[in-house]
């Protein structure tokens, strides 16, 4: 018998916006009760880690790649088409007139190379009161932000005159 994993591909399903999740849990529960797990290897909602920064805190937000869109690696065949494309909330596969068109490799390898991303909410020449540290409660305005190391620098004023000071990220919050 061939090796039919390697015969699987990466399709595209179209879903309605903000059912992405439950057509995953709906087509792996499928895939259990029809026995198609030598088929249908795996079904994704690619994902983006964000860290978003509000008022001096870090949270980490997953946002999804591409809303309305699960990621289906399957062999294509008859059974397999309709089980994906009759899921609820599935409304059809990414192709000419529906029939679906497989991911290329290039593709799936720049899904591969996601990087996290973070969202700063800090601006140049914005005040803010740093939160933590030797400079806590110090009010300073936002000289530069700098994303991959997770720091701002603020001027601040020591002895009458401007000082810049390199914080991280935690450390201020915007004056509210």
């Amino acid at each position: 018998m061939a090796d039919t994993h390697s015969e699987a591909r990466w399709y595209v399903a179209h879903t309605y916006s903000g059912y992405e999740n439950k057509v995953k849990v709906d087509l792996e529960k499928t895939i259990e009760n029809r026995n198609l797990q030598d088929r249908i290897f795996e079904v994704s909602v690619p994902v983006q880690s964000t860290v978003e920064l509000k008022n001096g805190v870090e949270k980490k937000i997953d946002r999804k790649l591409f809303p309305g869109y699960v990621l289906v690696h399957m062999i294509m065949d008859d059974e397999t088409w309709y089980v994906v494309r009759n899921t609820r909330g599935v409304t059809g596969f990414v192709g000419p007139e529906s029939k679906p068109v497989p991911l290329s490799d290039e593709e799936i390898a720049m899904l591969d190379q996601r990087e996290q991303e973070v969202v700063i909410s800090f601006v140049e020449g914005e005040s803010v009161v740093v939160t933590s540290g030797a400079w806590k409660d110090t009010i300073g305005t936002v000289r530069s932000v700098n994303p991959s190391k997770h720091s701002v620098t603020i001027s601040v004023e020591m002895f009458g005159r401007e000082t810049p000071v390199e914080l991280s990220f935690a450390e201020v919050k915007k004056l509210s």
